[in-house]
């Protein structure tokens, strides 16, 4: 099981890579307004980066109503869990 911690190193790390910089610091209210280049096709790839990174598959229904970096990293989590 993942820390909380650990989930959020991961994301920054998938962030980082997805939007090749090294310079995103990541809170749970981070929303894409906040990152520059994210987009609808930087969303799709930074998507299939965390099932990789995390080893979980997410559904369209998990992104309908995630508003924000925190919400990302509980449900990376619950997907964890499971």
């Amino acid at each position: 099981m993942m820390t909380q911690q650990q989930i959020y190193a991961g994301l920054t790390q998938v962030m980082c890579d997805v939007f090749d910089t090294d310079d995103i610091t990541l809170t749970p209210a981070t929303t894409a307004r906040d990152v520059a280049g994210w987009d609808s096709q930087a969303h799709i790839l930074l998507i299939v980066a965390a099932e990789q990174h995390f080893g979980v598959r997410f559904g369209t229904a998990d992104f309908e109503s995630m508003r924000n970096v925190g919400e990302f990293a509980a449900l990376i989590d619950a997907k964890l869990k499971n």
